[in-house]
């Protein structure tokens, strides 16, 4: 199981939000990309860039902040938030970009999550953001009758590289990730689940562990780390140490 920095930018800015909410933002850097730097010497693999305005006006809007980031780092990088065609997921794996991220379109558009994936294999992830089990789009302003397992399933076939399923409820509150939910989702489908949402200290990492063995491949950890409460490279060494044993 890897662990994924989040580097979530607004106006430029490297923030984080509380469940999603504009209203509730707290700006940790004016450079997101010293953000993506000091992730990188911690050692992260891969770090997880989303692009909120391009979130909520269904376009990408920082895209010179995330050329910035491709600049400084030499790390994989992931990029979600205002994916809803094929052009723009062009340009972003033409920058240099590993993968992208399609959430809204998920449900809007399924056509474009299958025809990516079969023109851009292994570099396409379905982002299911789930309030109470539902699947939430539009930058999680809206809240589907679609459960999250219903919507993982319709993609098995595809060729998607993993889903990042997130607990809106518990994204930037640091009260723990959604166990139950996402080994759920994990055991219901083939596909490589990325958990998120929630993660507050070392502890949630040891208690997410275990799901490697149910098709959890990975955690994203934003708000944690900006606060202190969890040290990435601590949590990258648990990981590592977790899948040397038998």
């Amino acid at each position: 199981m890897i662990v994924i920095p989040a580097v979530d930018i607004r106006n430029g800015k490297c923030v984080r939000l509380l469940q999603g909410r504009p209203d509730a933002e707290t700006v940790f850097s004016d450079d997101p990309a010293a953000m993506a730097e000091k992730w990188e010497a911690a050692g992260a693999s891969l770090i997880h860039v989303v692009d909120l305005d391009g979130a909520l006006e269904q376009q990408p809007r920082n895209l010179e902040s995330i050329r910035r980031i491709l600049d400084r780092v030499q790390v994989d990088i992931q990029v979600g938030g205002g994916l809803r065609d094929l052009k723009t997921i062009r340009t972003y794996l033409d920058m240099g970009i590993q993968r992208v991220v399609i959430g809204t379109e998920a449900i809007r558009n399924p056509d474009l999550v299958v025809t990516s994936c079969r023109e851009f294999p292994d570099r396409i992830v379905v982002g299911i953001d789930a309030r109470d089990g539902r699947v939430a789009i539009e930058g999680w302003t809206e809240t589907t009758a679609v459960t999250a397992v219903d919507l993982a399933r319709r993609f098995e076939d595809s060729g998607v590289a993993a889903i990042n399923f997130t607990d809106i409820h518990r994204d930037g509150m640091q009260t723990g990730p959604n166990i139950e939910e996402t080994r759920r989702l994990a055991e219901s489908i083939d596909i490589p689940v990325v958990a998120s949402g929630g993660v507050s200290s070392m502890e949630d990492i040891i208690r997410l562990l275990p799901l490697e063995s149910a098709g959890v491949v990975g955690v994203i950890t934003g708000k944690a780390l900006y606060s202190g409460a969890l040290d990435l490279e601590q949590a990258i060494g648990a990981a590592a140490a977790a899948a040397k044993k038998p």
